[in-house]
């Protein structure tokens, strides 16, 4: 039988810790988020290794990202206790459980209805109020713009959806691993009026993040 509990703190300590994530809010959350609960109950034991995890078994799986390239792209958010955070590929709701410890609300965007429900259920479950997932496409148009402060993207794209752009509020900042042949680097993207300014800051590596056309819209 695996401690859960022992196997988080050395996750944190072994894995987030040493790839240079410091900052203390988000290492607290990191320790308090079962992550265990999340996984596929076949690979729960596997929940704290230093790899990404499937979530499915279709054609075109989806992943928890490995703990460590997770905790590096959060971190480069710098969520404040007082914003609104959009979590786009929420999968089985990890992402926007932690997220939901550093933010005043959290939205996750799932399009795959059976991972929707789990994450909606381990939420609950968590008893996790300031956070909900909605199931809608990846790149669904959002009607109304400027809602969020902060989106992230839970997985590698080679283009960033403009749809997760018009979410950002004016000076809101959007986190990425944008794919560029074998290398993804991580960007931060600031939303300035109508203009999007950019910058690069490390190289990577999570899965793919599936982003596909829908018609569907969605609301907050």
């Amino acid at each position: 039988m695996v401690d859960f509990d022992r196997a988080r703190a050395v996750m944190v300590d072994n894995q987030v810790r040493t790839c240079n994530v410091t900052e203390r809010r988000l290492l607290a959350v990191l320790l308090s988020v079962p992550r265990e609960r999340f996984v596929p109950e076949s690979r729960r034991e596997l929940a704290y290794i230093d790899e990404a995890i499937p979530l499915t078994e279709a054609s075109a799986p989806r992943y928890l990202a490995a703990p460590a390239p997770f905790a590096k792209l959060v971190q480069l958010a710098d969520i404040q206790e007082t914003e609104r955070v959009l979590d786009i590929g929420a999968g089985t709701g990890y992402s926007t459980a932690v997220l939901a410890g550093l933010a005043r609300e959290v939205v996750g965007v799932e399009p795959d209805a059976d991972l929707a429900v789990k994450a909606r259920d381990n939420l609950q479950s968590l008893g996790i109020e300031n956070a909900s997932v909605v199931e809608a496409g990846l790149d669904a148009p959002i009607k109304g713009q400027g809602h969020f402060d902060v989106v992230i993207l839970e997985g590698a794209v080679r283009n960033v959806p403009e749809s997760a752009f018009l979410a950002l509020r004016d000076g809101g900042r959007l986190i990425a691993l944008v794919q560029e042949g074998l290398t993804g680097t991580a960007h931060v993207f600031v939303k300035v009026g109508k203009d999007i300014a950019s910058r690069a800051e490390f190289n990577t590596s999570i899965p793919p993040l599936p982003v596909a056309k829908a018609p569907e819209q969605f609301v907050f």
